[in-house]
């Protein structure tokens, strides 16, 4: 999450910065394609029904018309635009028929949201014939799948002149029918939209209009009783970024937590509403504030009542037919320096399973043990079938910002390939208490180098290569997981990852996850108080600054660039990899994105394919064969082979893809849609939707 002080880093790496979270329905008949509501198998295959199309987080389509022979003849079938781009936002340059300012071109920023960036980061939803985006402003739109012509629209009134820590942000909706209303009822298709100011609202799928049997007319307010001895939430501070899941009758909601202000921020609790009556059924904190908490062991007793967050931020995932929900949990406050919270700071960095519809406890894995890297778990956990040893093994796959994949037995939480505890570099910091070891899987093998030294510094020419040695070789660095330090550290992976909210895709018949994995070091300095007020007196530029009060010191950070803000790290600065998880071996990688011309001084031509580019934005695979993924700075949406990773397709947007592509089938055709607005500058900012299909002429 972003700290509360901010200051823009120009040029390329510098885009890079917005990095910166009743009873139960009985389930035994209700499948897992519509929240626990069992449709027919042809129904389910065309339709798109969760952020992942699945409530594992796949993100695997069973479609096959367009597949790796066919995909040579996609074509632009439509494109709309939401409206969130308006020149009440924008004042300055023209971009497509918007003024926008110079200095907001690159960061997407609106001059009317106190400089927040705006990120079009939605994975819409298709399902009961009518496609469903969220807009970052929070808006609501239902479109003509074939055409994209808007059949009804909903403003939840968010106040976008509000200072929030976070961008604006809306990673989709939900939705769920209501089995036991009739047919024609309203509000039988909901849909659950969580906003950037905290309130978790129901909307009738067919009008658009509020369930007003659901909370409070329609709404939830999700920022009551999550602050810290006796404190209400800060506003703006305490937000909801991305979709909540829906199982067996239960909505379940994380949110984002505006980190770094100080230890005692907002709880990262977790809370379950009813789906028809938004009764708060149950919740759960991962940080023990009781004696019977299963991570009690793993923290100082003193340090539950002044530590905030380990909050889930991204998204979540179910498995209807075992009652479980899976949580990815992000790091304990402060991200940087974990003084005040020694111990493993257990639940934290964290996949947690819960059961769904009483939210006890059943097991947990942590894939960092008192976290100083602000190493969120920030993909979704993938809820795979692995073939193994003759059967079929239940399974999770755990993404982390480190480049390890950890896979987990489902159901127990136990490693299905071995993970080791290594010992890692401990802290030089006064007060600071790093833990001694890490774990690291065995296989598959880390997706993401490990040690940056000043002899693979990057440059474009012998000024820039010599800079980057400099500022490597006068810095801490010795590897991953080497602590923050009043010198200034070197982090490498960065905190942004590895593998971030983008997240995975799984295609079940060639057993092959496909990760898009991001390789930009970052440079972390903690201060002593006295220096930390001199800093942000006089900010250097590139630079974040947050004050970690409750703690003995300030931070500041940036991408590790070069003074053209070309990345000190090694290209590709992102690659597409297919990881064979029969074997748990690596199938094949190749650079992802490329970096545009002109994008930063001295880019006169675009970047070598080699280089790859700064990327955010998850990848759909299909039965077809094809995997699909924009992410990059070049504005581009491409088709991979996802047995191979062969390019097979590539088609220009109007705006950064910077979100995750999904497909539908609607009158027997099958179209594959993708939000184009960019995110932070890493693409081109915009408010566009983009539907492809075969021998379109849209």
């Amino acid at each position: 999450m972003l700290p509360a002080l901010r200051f823009a880093a120009p040029t390329l790496a510098a885009l890079s910065v917005t990095l910166f979270a009743c009873g139960p329905s009985a389930p035994s008949d209700r499948g897992p394609g519509d929240g626990g509501v069992a449709l027919s198998p042809g129904r389910d295959a065309d339709e798109w029904r969760h952020y992942a199309r699945d409530a594992g987080g796949t993100k695997y389509s069973p479609l096959t018309e367009i597949d790796t022979a066919s995909v040579a003849r996609l074509a632009l079938a439509w494109t709309i635009r939401t409206g969130d781009f308006t020149p009440a936002m924008f004042e300055g340059v023209e971009h497509d028929g918007v003024e926008i300012p110079e200095d907001a071109r690159a960061q997407g920023a609106c001059a009317s949201c106190h400089g927040a960036s705006i990120r079009f980061e939605t994975t819409p939803l298709m399902v009961d014939g009518q496609l469903y985006v969220s807009t970052p402003a929070n808006r609501v739109l239902a479109l003509d799948p074939a055409t994209g012509e808007e059949r009804w629209a909903f403003d939840p009134g968010v106040d976008l002149e509000r200072s929030y820590s976070e961008d604006l942000i809306s990673r989709g909706v939900s939705t769920w029918l209501d089995h036991d209303a009739g047919p024609d009822a309203p509000c039988r298709r909901r849909l659950y939209l969580a906003t950037i100011d905290a309130r978790l609202m129901a909307l009738d799928g067919a009008t658009g209009r509020l369930c007003g049997d659901f909370g409070d007319e329609g709404t939830v307010h999700l920022d009551r009783g999550v602050g810290l001895n006796g404190r209400e939430a800060d506003l703006g501070d305490y937000l909801v970024t991305s979709p909540p899941a829906v199982v067996n009758g239960v909505v379940v909601v994380g949110s984002a937590i505006g980190d770094n202000r100080r230890s005692d921020i907002e709880s990262g609790v977790v809370r379950a509403y009813d789906a028809r009556s938004g009764a708060l059924r149950w919740s759960f904190d991962p940080i023990p504030r009781t004696d019977d908490h299963p991570a009690r062991e793993g923290w100082s007793p003193e340090s539950v009542a002044v530590t905030g967050a380990a909050n889930v931020w991204s998204i979540i995932s179910a498995d209807p037919e075992r009652d479980l929900v899976f949580l990815p949990t992000g790091s304990a406050a402060p991200d940087f320096y974990g003084g005040a919270r020694p111990g493993r700071n257990d639940l934290a960095n964290s996949v947690v399973a819960l059961r769904a519809s009483s939210g006890e406890f059943v097991w947990s894995f942590q894939v960092v043990h008192h976290d100083l890297w602000d190493y969120d778990v920030a993909s979704q956990p993938v809820l795979i079938d692995l073939e193994r040893d003759g059967g079929v093994v239940p399974a999770v796959v755990v993404g982390t910002k480190m480049g390890h994949l950890f896979v987990l037995h489902r159901e127990t939480g136990e490693p299905l390939f071995d993970v080791e505890e290594r010992p890692v570099p401990g802290s030089d910091v006064p007060g600071e208490q790093a833990w001694p070891t890490q774990p690291f899987p065995v296989a598959p093998p880390t997706l993401h180098e490990t040690v940056l030294t000043p002899d693979s510094a990057f440059g474009v020419d012998d000024a820039d290569r010599a800079f980057c040695r400099d500022w490597i070789a006068s810095s801490r660095g010795n590897g991953i997981f080497t602590p923050p330090s009043l010198q200034g550290t070197i982090q490498w992976p960065g905190f942004a990852g590895g593998m971030n909210w983008d997240g995975m895709a799984w295609d079940p018949a060639r057993q092959m996850l496909v990760v898009p994995v991001k390789r930009l070091a970052m440079f972390v300095q903690l201060h002593e108080r006295t220096d930390f007020e001199r800093a942000i007196a006089e900010p250097e530029e590139g630079f974040e600054y947050a004050r970690q009060e409750g703690t003995p010191y300030g931070m500041s950070r940036m991408p590790l660039v070069s003074p053209k803000g070309i990345p000190c790290s090694p290209p590709p600065w992102s690659k597409l990899v297919g990881v064979d998880l029969r074997s748990g071996t690596l199938a094949w990688e190749r650079p992802l994105g490329r970096v545009p011309a002109g994008l930063t001084p001295g880019m006169d031509e675009p970047g070598p394919d080699a280089w790859g580019s700064l990327t955010f934005g998850g990848p759909l695979a299909t039965a077809g064969g094809v995997t699909f993924i924009a992410a990059g700075q070049d504005d581009r949406l491409r088709a991979f082979a996802t047995a191979t990773g062969a390019p097979l397709w590539e088609a220009d947007l109007p705006a950064g893809g910077n979100a995750a592509p999904m497909t539908y089938r609607f009158e027997g055709r099958q179209y594959v849609v993708i939000a184009a607005g960019g995110r932070g500058g890493i693409g081109s900012p915009g408010d566009y939707v983009v539907a492809f299909a075969l021998d379109a002429g849209g």
